[in-house]
């Protein structure tokens, strides 16, 4: 009897695995409420040339107000730091570049994740601490796939060691300009990474740490007693001189 019993008592005695949490849209098709811009050149929340806008339910780059590309590399922060999350969401790289960029700049855009602060970034400084889920479309001179990582501040893990490279491309297809491509990221509890294009993992990292070597970095690192370890921070949607559009941008936080 006792032998048929304990199993179902420590059946009905376990506790249910907890409901992953519910996907919250953080752009709300109309306006850019929760959201901050920070453009080269400007404080943290100044827009005046309306580089990003609201267009048919989309967060637009828009280059309406501008002839010519002079430095004004821009990023529009959610307002909350996370830690642990999924993030997916649609992008449109359409349009020409502005004149003006250089040739790295052309059909590139990006979003940025464990970002510093928008209002802890110099006035003149391009891009911020971060790691970015690099977006890129052809034709463009190189012909590279998107969903890349790049790390302005920051280094990671790939493939079993600390990765140099400012940049590291994905297994991702090349993606046209003017295609709505489906993109996803996860930040995992403990440091991992990936990147998603339409649905497929097409990039693998771990262990977030800030540049020692990097001056933006430095200030960071000081805050942080010294520690490397990078282990939340901002997302920021980018804008490099290309016009894209954003859409459908959901959060799922993990515990």
């Amino acid at each position: 009897m006792k032998l048929y019993l304990l199993p179902m008592l420590a059946l009905l005695g376990a506790a249910p695995a907890p409901a992953p949490a519910k996907w919250q849209r953080i752009f709300d098709g109309k306006t850019l409420a929760g959201w901050t811009p920070k453009i080269t050149g400007r404080a943290a929340g100044e827009d005046p040339l309306h580089m990003f806008i609201v267009k048919d339910g989309a967060i637009r780059v828009s280059h309406a107000n501008y002839t010519k590309f002079t430095g004004e590399f821009g990023h529009l922060f959610w307002k909350a730091p996370l830690k642990a999350y999924r993030i997916r969401f649609e992008y449109r790289l359409f349009g020409e570049s502005l004149p003006g960029i250089q040739s790295w700049q052309a059909s590139n855009s990006g979003l940025m994740f464990h970002a510093q602060a928008p209002e802890t970034m110099r006035r003149d400084q391009d891009f911020p601490v971060s790691l970015e889920f690099q977006i890129l479309g052809v034709p463009r001179p190189t012909r590279e796939p998107t969903g890349n990582l790049c790390t302005p501040g920051t280094t990671v893990v790939f493939e079993g060691k600390r990765d140099p490279r400012h940049c590291i491309l994905s297994t991702s297809p090349l993606e046209p300009v003017g295609r709505w491509v489906r993109a996803g990221l996860e930040v995992l509890p403990n440091g991992e990474v990936t990147h998603f294009i339409d649905g497929k993992a097409v990039l693998h990292y771990s262990a977030i740490e800030l540049d020692p070597g990097d001056k933006d970095a430095q200030p960071l690192i000081a805050a942080q007693g010294g520690k490397l370890q990078l282990q939340q921070g901002y997302i920021a949607l980018q804008s490099e001189g290309h016009q894209i559009e954003f859409r459908n941008i959901e959060l799922q936080k993990i515990d």
